[in-house]
């Protein structure tokens, strides 16, 4: 089946700000506000100036309003955990592909 679709999730190419956790190369913890610049049930592609390797673990926050104590029951879960599965350079920028360790849907 060459040229056939592998995902199992129907990427969604919309622009998503986000804060990105890890640890870089160094073993040093990091918090960079950046972009996933499209999404899918099974995980992203995130937009970044660090060089993060393959198989490195993250968590992908996205940010919002706050909201009235009432509805914080309501409120879904806002952090996901994911892992680098590619990473291309991009000159002034990396594109991570990340997946999801728990899908969306």
């Amino acid at each position: 089946m060459i040229g056939s679709e592998r995902r199992r999730f129907q990427r969604i190419p919309i622009a998503i700000p986000l804060f990105l956790r890890g640890t870089d190369q160094a073993g040093k913890a990091f918090l960079d506000f950046t972009l996933a610049v499209n999404l899918s049930g099974g995980g992203a592609l995130v937009a970044t100036r660090r060089v993060i390797p393959r198989a490195s673990k993250l968590t992908l926050e996205i940010p919002t309003a706050p909201v009235p104590a009432f509805l914080l029951a309501m409120q879904s879960n806002r952090a996901l955990q994911a892992r680098v599965v590619r990473s291309i350079d991009k000159s002034s920028f990396n594109l991570c592909a990340v997946r999801f360790a728990h899908p969306l849907i």
